[in-house]
Parts: C-alpha cells; structure tokens; sequence
C-alpha cells in the first residue's frame, strides 16, 4: 500500500467517522493542541470493523479489518488529542480529482454528508447559513438528495460532483445544498412530492432547483453529466439554462415557484374540510381483491418487477385471513402471503451466506436484486415470518426469521444496542480496486466456487462439495444472470444464488438423504462466508435513526415471544435502553430523529441535534407496546404513553385530524405535510392509528381510541378507493371493526403455569389482541380496571372483549380453547 503525504489544515474537528469501511485514499492533517505522556497504544473506533491507532513512534493506521491496511508516516510530534480531518475518496470510487476540497458538510455526521465532503463543489448542509447566503446573493438553489447506500447517488456522484467544470458552474451561479433524506425526510418529502407531482416519477439522487425562498423551479432525478447518455437531458445543460433563465427571467420564476407551492399545499390536503362517514369492512375486501388481481401465481408477490417484498401487504392479508380463515377468501390471501415469502427466501433478494434480505429484486423471479440492504427492511420483513411461522408453524419460516436476527445482531448493531441504517450495494472488487461495483461482495464466479468448494461431501465415491452447492444454487460456469438484468455489466460471469428447486430434489439428483445434504451446504455456507469475509466490505451506514431503530425493537420483541428466545427479548431491551439514553430527551419528552457512532464506537450528536418527526414517534411508540406485550415491564408502557402525549402535542392536527409529519416551528418546511401511503415504510398516521387503540385498551383512555377513529374517518377515501394506497391503515380499521380481545393473566410472571399461558398466546396467531400479564397486586392498566384475582392460586386466565370477560379459567386447556376462538 503505498504512503500518501499529510497537508496541514486549521480544521478543529476530528472527522474520523468520514472513513467508510473500505478501501480509502486520502490526505489528512495533525494538529498536536495537547501533552500525553500516556505511552500506551490507543484505539479509537469509529465503525464495528475500522481502528485508528496511535503509538509512541508516532506512527498511524487505518486499518479497516481484515483487509486493508494504510500506513502513514508523520515526523511532527502529536498524542490522543490530535485533530485530523482526512479527504474521502472512496464513494465515488474515481481518482480523477487531484486537488483536496473541503466543504461545509466536513462538519457534519451523516455518512452521506461526509461522502459528499470533499467534492469540489461548495456544499452546504439544509439550515439558516445556505438559506441565508441564497437570498444575499440573490442565487437559485441546487438542492441534492440521497442517502449513502444509494447507489445512483453515488454515481451521479462520481460522474457530476466530482467533475470540476460542473462544480464550477454549480460554485458561480448556485448555492449547493446536500440533504441526506435519512436525516430530513420533511425536507425529501416536500420536493419529493414536487418532482413526482410534475415528473410522474421519483427516486433518489434527487435533484431539485429552488428559488431563495425555497419554492422549486424543476426537478428530477438523476441526470447524467452531459447529453450523451440514457437520452436524458445532461446536468451541466440543465444548469446552464436554468441559471441563464434565472438572470432572464426572475419575476416569471418566482412566481411560477409560488404557484407551484400554493398547488401542492392544495393538493396535499386530505379532506381537510370535512369528515366522512367511517369506512366499513368492505375496504377490508376491496384490498384483498385488489392485491389478488396483481399477484404472481407463479413466483409470488404483487404487481410487474422490480418487485419489493412489502410487509405492509402480508400485514393486511394475514389479518383478513385471521378474520376469514374458513372461506376461500381467507385462504388465498393466507396462499399469497406463504408463498411469496417462500419465493422471497428462497430467491437471490435472500443473502444465503451473509443472511439478511437486500432491498428488491430487479427481475420478477426474486432473482437479481438492489444489494444494499437497509434496516426497516429487515426489521418488517422479520414480522412477516414471524406471523407466518405463527399460523403454520413450518420451520422454514422460522428459520428465516432467525437468518433476519443473527444478520442485524451481528453487522448492524452498535454495542450499546442501537441498530445502524443500511449496508451498501456497491463495493470493491478486491483491495487494490479503483472502482466499486454493485453486488461485489456478495456475488460468485464458477471456477472461485470450485476452487473453495473442492472437497468431497464424504468419501471418494461422494460429489464435490461445489457440485452439490451449485446445482442447489443454480450457478452457471458462464454466470447465471440474464444480461437484461445487468445493463452496466456489472455482474458478467457471476452468479447470484437462488434455490430453484429444494434440498429433497437435491438429494433426489445426488443420491443422497436430505440430512446429508443440509450437513454438506451448512458446510458450503462456513466456508464461503469465511472467503466472504476477506472481501472488502460495503460501506455500512453507521447513522442510527429513531423511526427504524423503533421498527426493529418491535421485531425483536416479536421474535422473543414467537420463538422463545429470551436473548431476543434482551436485545429488544437493550435497544429501548439505547433510545432512551441517546435518543430522548427526558424533560420534555422528546425524541430526537437520529445518533452516530463515532470514535472508540462512542455515540455522537450533532451540534443542533435533529428533532424527531412524526415517524420517529409513531414507530418507536409501537417498539415499546411491542416489547410491553413481550416483557410486561411496566415502564415501557408509560414511556409509550408519554411520547403519545408529546405525538399529540407536536403533530395533530386539531382542526382536520390526523398527524403532520413535521413540527410547525421550521420555516426552512414550506408545506407541511401528512403521509398519506404506505410503502417500503408505514404511513405514521397509520402506525399510530394502531397505537391509539392498543393505548386506549391498556389504559382505558377513550379520548385515544378517538383519535384513532379521526384518522379513519379523514383517510375514508383512501380507504374506501384505493386501499392498496394505505394496506396498514387497512390493517388498524381491521383491528378496530373487529373488536380486540383483552387477554389479562393473573399470576407471578415467572411461576410455570403463567409460562405455559403465555407460551398458548405466543403460540397462535392472534393480530387483534391486547397482552397483560398482571401478578394480581400492581393496579396497573387493565387489572387495575377490572379488578381480576387468581382462582384457587394458580395462573387464572381472562379473556375479554370491551371490558367485559369471559368465564375465567386456571384450565390451560380451557385457555386454549378460548383462544382458538380469538
């Protein structure tokens, strides 16, 4: 590896958490502010696999495990307080740019932010100071919005941004503002809605010209640099005209602006001025008919590729299943959801060495998939599982659920128990590459399997293990991705693993039973994650978001009542720990939209933390009912309750109904407005929708259950039209049309007979319940009300609806029978 020169800055910040955890070229700088005379090696992390290290010799090292190593030498004396601020060149996997360039998001947190921090274009982050600059200097703005593992942003990135001539134009006629949408998603969901309102379509790069006053001129999505490629108009032309346009014709600009916003503000309303009648049950079968005229009899899930697995679709129908398991009905829409979940684990989109799920399948067969894998994915698909385990009690889902576990415990979890956002799709080829390409890391060439796999299964009449692997797997000698899916050559002679058939046909081609043949995958699997392990890594983003970090303590809580495992229920607790230290503030109830890991795994803030918006509160609401239900610990019901009030209080809407998804007070947010779909995240309207019923059956808080109903009644429409729009509100009306039943057990929650009722509930499918478990004395939420005792001191079980209960019963076997009718 060769030595790079270090150049001296006045920066005062230590910028270590820029590095990504791969292959990096960068120049940096020391500064020696303080004295050590602690002579001891230090170590300073600042991702889960990428040490600093200083020493005596004064000598440093990125190294960013196992792969890479980066020595640089440094004559000037320096110790543990040295500042040092190093240029990123990784993301944009090019070394066309010579000169360092640092700009204002040098300063920032987000991964994404950082990528960005060293173009030559002047970036500024969304806030007052570019805002301001935009308006004394009378420019337009350029607004820039992705994520980090967003793999076009990287490309529009490497082809734009690091362009000198178009950082030229963007620094002379433009302010250049970068967003990360992870961190602002008001900000992304304004100019969003503005670029599919007047585009058809959207996506990320997003790419939007703003007025000073920030009302958008043009936008789209990714542009490429010139006009010579994909027919799309080129950037730099784009910029050219619009800033020609600009010094031309300003006053027709501006109020264009102003007619565009006042149309969206119009058109974002959602019945703003009346409330309808509440929806019936027949959105409950409109959705059910809708999503079966869409589905794929053959390969499972719904609608054309590229095909996205939509947990929020398996939520609905498994709960019109639940309503109508006896009719035909009921069992097509349990059919859909199996099998598309099947396919999902039995298909590339499925990281069978690495485990986890990547975020969609290009083709229609789940086959070749976006590689970057992403939080909220796993931690809604793993609720899927589980439900489908729940209903069929078949190990294959079971088993999927704990492939999503071990994955997000193992590469997405902080050690204080926070889960980081998302792992890139894009990485080196090996260590000494100049360019990343998508899938990398996780895909496979014929002669490389063979030469790993080249022991016999057992014995020398025995296949070669590379036999068995890749007739399981479906790989090719010439790669098995169709060209049609791979139109930047990416994956040319690869192979992207998907089970076309099943371990009994495998065994059935070989000759052998179905147990040697999962021995001689497991086998197969060890030794390719091993080899997996050398590659270098994708770029993890390390940024922990409230909103998904909420998703995925309900998972884990889920996942420990499901399958009985108690260190999952630990995990779920240890992450509400890690929200309640980190990302909440206790005197005022509120939560905060997102942390980072910095040096030693050490979490860090920004200077003026982002506050929560109305996603961060809904989801982590649901986390903490979720891991109430799972440990009964009292505390995370009231701190549940308390962010309710705080919900309420930021976001309602007390003249319409329904919840902003942003606070009143930023004046940077020029529509505010409320989701109204759900997509690859829950609507938070429709997710605390859910909470405000469960909250109002723990609690007995009539005054939430009509909020509930408020949000029913204003998305009536939706609901009645197109519920396929809003499957998860679909989900709460379910949920509120059919009564929840109120399960409370009386008795010592570590006493066997409590166990065993607790493991009936945990056992069986019941999505329109509300779980206490209550040792007869703390009048806590339902007890308190009912006023419920053992009977003859064992484990009494109650099982209520509106308050009212059934017969109660220390019978486990007339528990179950009463459950069986839930």
């Amino acid at each position: 590896m060769s030595y790079l020169p270090l150049t001296c800055n006045t920066f005062t910040k230590c910028a270590l958490s820029i590095l990504s955890r791969t292959k990096t070229i960068f120049r940096g700088a020391i500064i020696p502010p303080y004295q050590n005379n602690n002579k001891r090696v230090r170590y300073f992390m600042f991702t889960s696999r990428t040490r600093f290290q200083i020493n005596p010799e004064h000598e440093f090292s990125l190294r960013n495990l196992p792969h890479h190593q980066v020595k640089v030498q440094q004559k000037t004396t320096f110790c543990y307080n040295a500042r040092l601020l190093f240029q990123r060149r990784d993301m944009a996997s090019s070394l066309q740019s010579k000169t360092t360039h640092f700009n204002k998001l040098s300063e920032e947190r987000s991964p994404y932010l950082l990528q960005h921090s060293t173009n030559p274009v002047h970036w500024y982050p969304w806030g007052e100071e570019a805002i301001n600059k935009a308006k004394a200097e009378d420019k337009p703005i350029f607004l820039s919005i992705g994520y980090s593992t967003c793999h076009w942003c990287h490309v529009m990135e490497r082809e734009s941004f690091e362009n000198e001539e178009i950082a030229e134009i963007l620094n002379k006629y433009y302010i250049s503002i970068k967003v990360d949408r992870e961190e602002r998603p008001d900000v992304d969901r304004v100019y969003m809605t503005f670029v599919q309102a007047t585009t058809g379509s959207g996506g990320w790069p997003l790419s939007v010209w703003l007025t000073p006053c920030l009302k958008p001129i043009f936008g789209g999505t990714y542009f490429p640099p010139d006009n010579r490629y994909y027919n799309r108009p080129g950037f730099k032309t784009l910029l050219l005209l619009t800033a020609d346009k600009w010094q031309r014709s300003r006053k027709e600009i501006e109020d264009k602006g102003t007619a565009i916003v006042d149309a969206l503000e119009q058109g974002t309303q959602i019945l703003k001025h009346e409330h309808e009648d509440l929806p019936t049950i027949k959105a409950i079968y409109h959705l059910y008919e809708m999503l079966e005229k869409v589905y794929d009899e053959k390969y499972g899930g719904f609608g054309k590729a590229p095909k996205f697995p939509q947990p929020v679709n398996f939520n609905a129908l498994l709960r019109f299943y639940n309503m109508e398991r006896e009719t035909e009905y009921g069992k097509k829409a349990l059919n859909m959801c199996l099998h598309t979940l099947r396919m999902i684990a039995k298909g590339g989109i499925h990281d069978h060495i690495g485990q986890g799920f990547h975020r969609y399948s290009t083709d229609r067969i789940w086959h070749v998939p976006h590689f970057e894998k992403m939080l909220y994915d796993q931690a809604q698909l793993v609720i899927s599982y589980l439900d489908a385990y729940q209903i069929t009690k078949e190990e294959v889902f079971a088993k999927s659920a704990r492939d999503i576990f071990e994955y997000v415990n193992r590469d997405l979890s902080h050690p204080e128990g926070g889960f980081y956002s998302a792992e890139d799709a894009d990485s080196l080829l090996t260590a000494d590459s100049e360019e990343k390409k998508e899938g990398a890391f996780y895909v496979w060439e014929w002669d490389e399997l063979h030469s790993l796999l080249k022991d016999r299964v057992s014995g020398a009449d025995s296949p070669l293990l590379a036999e068995v692997f890749c007739h399981h797997y479906g790989c090719e000698k010439k790669g098995n991705v169709d060209p049609l899916q791979d139109p930047h050559e990416e994956l040319i002679h690869k192979n992207v693993l998907i089970v076309r058939g099943s371990v009994q046909e495998t065994a059935v081609k070989f000759g052998m039973d179905e147990e040697k043949v999962n021995t001689a995958l497991a086998k197969c699997h060890q030794i390719l994650y091993q080899e997996r392990q050398r590659r270098p890594r994708p770029h993890l983003d390390d940024k922990m978001v409230a909103a998904w970090n909420g998703l995925m303590v309900s998972g884990m809580a889920r996942g420990g009542q499901v399958l009985g495992d108690a260190t999952l229920t630990a995990h779920a607790i240890k992450a509400a720990e890690f929200l309640k230290t980190y990302l909440f503030i206790e005197e005022s109830n509120t939560l905060l939209r997102s942390c980072y890991a910095g040096m030693e795994g050490i979490v860090t803030q920004l200077k003026r933390p982002i506050e929560g918006f109305a996603d961060d509160y809904a989801f982590v609401i649901r986390g903490l009912l979720d891991l109430f239900e799972c440990s009964q610990e009292i505390q995370w019901l009231q701190l549940a309750e308390r962010l309710q009030f705080r919900q309420d209080e930021l976001f309602w809407d007390e003249e319409g109904g329904g919840y902003y998804n942003s606070q009143s007070k930023d004046p940077s947010i020029v529509i505010r407005m409320k989701e109204d779909q759900d997509g690859a995240e829950p609507s938070p309207n429709s997710v605390a929708c859910m909470n405000l019923l469960r909250l109002s059956n723990l609690l007995d808080n009539p005054s939430m259950q009509e909020k509930a109903v408020c949000i029913l009644r204003l998305f009536s429409h939706h609901l009645d039209t197109v519920p396929v729009a809003v499957p998860e509100l679909v989900s709460c009306l379910t949920f509120y049309l059919r009564s929840p039943k109120q399960i409370i057990i009386v008795g010592p929650s570590e006493g066997e007979d409590t166990k065993e009722m607790l493991h009936a509930v945990h056992s069986r499918f019941i999505p329109n319940k509300i779980l206490v478990v209550t040792d007869g004395i703390a009048k806590n939420c339902l007890h308190g009300k009912l006023g419920l005792s053992t009977i003859d001191g064992k484990a009494t079980a109650y099982v209520c609806e509106n308050f009212a209960c059934a017969s109660p019963t220390n019978s486990l076997q007339d528990f179950e029978k009463q459950l069986d009718f839930c």
